[in-house]
């Protein structure tokens, strides 16, 4: 019988064109099953079979487990201590195995353990074609529409399946059984039954695999999609280089008479494509990303990694675009927050910010508004500057001579280092959940921190509690910031 059983396994194997050693684990799991239900319970049997002869041995196996931890199977485990004295170097997860008596090959005849082997033989025949087709590295899948599943559209390639879920659909686009599609792979997902190869044609790599497709000299490395900013169905935006000063890179793009961009619009039900150029210089980019839209000024804030857009009153409505459209998108495509703002709104925002310094300078160097105006006026913004930044450069200042830098200098590191002691004791009253919130992917900063503590806020909750216009006066960030705050902290709120 056993013998039987090796030409029974080379059989499967030849048949279905999956390896011999799969077979042989199908067949263990089928015997292991069945001995399984023999015994009851919740026992872990472990069958092998000898690769050359055919036999094969049956072990009853216990799970080793840490003391402190407790049985939660306890047919299938064994605590440490237990566990040690039987096999003194055993460790927690290890196994004790026990022989148990062997079912005969007669008795696989029922039904569930044949099913178990061709299970078993289903996946991996499906294995090995997912295999065989990701080895080739195709980045997109074309298919037709084999059927739905719970709402999802399963897309067949040859012999291979792939999942394209209704959120990864352009808006509005209407598919059905038999269509051809092309779709983004976005990955396998090994952990769920039926199609694991999961699709997108709403993803912002959709369009640029397209654009490789329509555009050779990307393949040939002269130019090269640095990002892309999708709204579905509706607007994208991509940010193109060329590492070829011969080559146009938008020009390329667009192909002649708009022939390459035209595919891919097509292909994306009508989605109008911005192509844009990609620069080292951020606000470069980001002005170049806002178009049609004209900028009048841009200032760039490196630690909040925002930027300030100054338009005037008729590209106002292009630059923000319906919805905010226009903005979000260049601010996706370019990785920095963008403020669109008129030159009133603009000049309102630095009256503040400048009043806010002047109230910093003449508190904390004991200085009058004169003296603290004209250090904003030679772009001093902060105590940090006045300390450190090289004594001739503060020596330039008119009406400065070197006592006078040297008072100011001096005044403004014994500030520095007092409001940093009111910090370090305000950190410790602050609780560690209220330290840890994430705001712009880091913890809050001590700075931060001392001014919440100052007006009463001391835990997670007591921020969540505020107001934006609270926040914004005690701790003078913007409001799109103190709003942002708020809300993270609130997030616990709604996930406990």
């Amino acid at each position: 019988m056993n013998r039987e059983m090796l030409m029974l396994v080379d059989a499967i194997s030849r048949e279905k064109s999956v390896p011999r050693e799969t077979v042989f684990g199908a067949v263990e799991a089928a015997l292991a099953q069945a001995t399984k239900k023999l015994h009851g319970g919740e026992v872990d049997i472990r069958v092998a079979i000898d690769r050359e002869t055919g036999n094969y041995d049956t072990f009853r196996r216990w799970h080793v487990v840490a003391n402190e931890a407790g049985l939660q199977i306890p047919d299938a485990e064994i605590l440490l201590f237990e566990a040690q004295e039987q096999i003194a170097d055993i460790e927690v997860d290890d196994h004790i195995e026990e022989p148990v008596e062997s079912l005969t090959i007669g008795r696989i005849g029922a039904m569930a353990a044949k099913q178990v082997i061709l299970q078993k033989i289903r996946d991996a025949e499906r294995e090995q074609l997912l295999n065989d087709f990701l080895s080739r590295g195709e980045k997109i899948m074309v298919g037709s529409i084999k059927r739905l599943d719970k709402g999802d559209l399963i897309v067949e390639s040859g012999r291979v399946e792939g999942r394209l879920k209704r959120t990864e659909l352009i808006p509005k686009e209407n598919l059905r059984s038999g269509d051809r599609v092309r779709a983004f792979i976005l990955g396998v997902d090994d952990t769920i039954r039926g199609p694991q190869i999961m699709l997108s044609r709403s993803s912002p790599e959709f369009m640029k695999e397209l654009f490789a497709q329509e555009v050779p000299e990307m393949e040939q490395g002269l130019l090269e999609i640095k990002s892309c900013a999708r709204d579905p169905g509706s607007r994208a935006k991509i940010a193109v280089v060329s590492h070829d000063k011969r080559v146009d890179p938008i020009g390329t793009c667009v192909g002649v008479r708009g022939s390459r961009v035209t595919a891919v619009t097509n292909e994306l039900a009508g989605e109008r494509v911005d192509i844009v150029l990609w620069s080292e210089d951020p606000a470069q980019f980001v002005i170049g990303a806002l178009a049609p839209a004209n900028v009048v000024s841009i200032v760039v804030d490196e630690e909040r990694h925002a930027m300030d857009v100054v338009v005037d009153e008729e590209n106002l409505a292009i630059a923000i675009g319906r919805g905010g459209q226009n903005v979000r998108l260049a601010s996706e495509l370019t990785g920095w927050r963008i403020n669109i703002m008129t030159a009133e709104e603009s000049q309102a925002k630095q009256a503040k910010e400048s009043e806010s310094v002047r109230k910093l300078f003449v508190d904390k160097l004991d200085v009058d508004v004169e003296v603290a105006d004209l250090l904003i006026a030679e772009g001093f913004n902060s105590l940090e500057e006045v300390a450190y930044v090289p004594m001739q450069e503060m020596l330039e200042i008119e009406g400065f001579d070197e006592d006078t830098v040297n008072e100011l200098r001096t005044r403004a590191k014994d500030a520095l280092l007092t409001m940093e002691i009111a910090n370090e004791e305000a950190v410790e009253e602050v609780s560690q959940d209220l330290r840890d919130l994430d705001f712009h992917g880091r913890g809050l900063s001590a700075e931060l921190i001392g001014k919440l503590a100052e007006g009463g806020v001391h835990k997670r909750d007591d921020l969540a509690d505020l107001a934006v216009d609270e926040l914004t006066e005690m701790t003078a960030m913007d409001e799109e910031d103190a709003k942002a705050l708020i809300m993270k902290a609130r997030e616990h709120w709604f996930t406990t």
